[in-house]
């Protein structure tokens, strides 16, 4: 399953209905046989600008991140779902990239430039690409003369 980061904006409420909103989303992910790994609270902050939401001006939002792994399948469902939520006033989804491994060792790093074997890689591609700055524009326009003046 990929990995995926919710974020979440909910309107200003007492703990215990935020409580209970939160347990809704978490519900609603493992519903669709979704993992949630990590759920970060960034606070209850205003916001950059006012947003409209289910009929309601707020500028005051309870901010959440919420770490999962689901199919990609259900992120669709996830997010229809919580925009009927009258208590998420936005949501976004983003899918995490995985790490790359990049094994460099220190001798590599401290070869000049020229030796190394990405920037050999870069020269060999600029070789064959056209040089645009010695190419030369032809007039082959059908004129025996230029129509704009040089």
């Amino acid at each position: 399953m990929p990995a995926y980061e919710l974020a979440l904006l909910l309107r200003a409420m007492p703990k215990q209905e935020l409580k209970s909103t939160l347990k809704r989303v978490s519900h609603a992910i493992f519903n669709r046989g979704g993992i949630i790994r990590n759920i970060e609270n960034l606070g209850f902050r205003a916001m950059p600008y006012k947003t409209s939401a289910h009929g309601l001006v707020h500028r005051e939002a309870n901010y959440f991140v919420f770490k999962i792994d689901t199919a990609t399948q259900a992120v669709a469902d996830l997010k229809e779902e919580y925009s009927r939520d009258v208590d998420i006033i936005r949501q976004r989804v983003f899918k995490v990239q995985n790490d790359c491994d990049h094994s460099c060792t220190l001798e590599e790093e401290m070869l000049p430039p020229a030796y190394r074997e990405e920037v050999q890689k870069m020269i060999e591609v600029g070789k064959t690409q056209v040089n645009r700055f010695t190419y030369k524009f032809k007039y082959n326009s059908g004129l025996d003369y230029y129509p704009f003046q040089k």
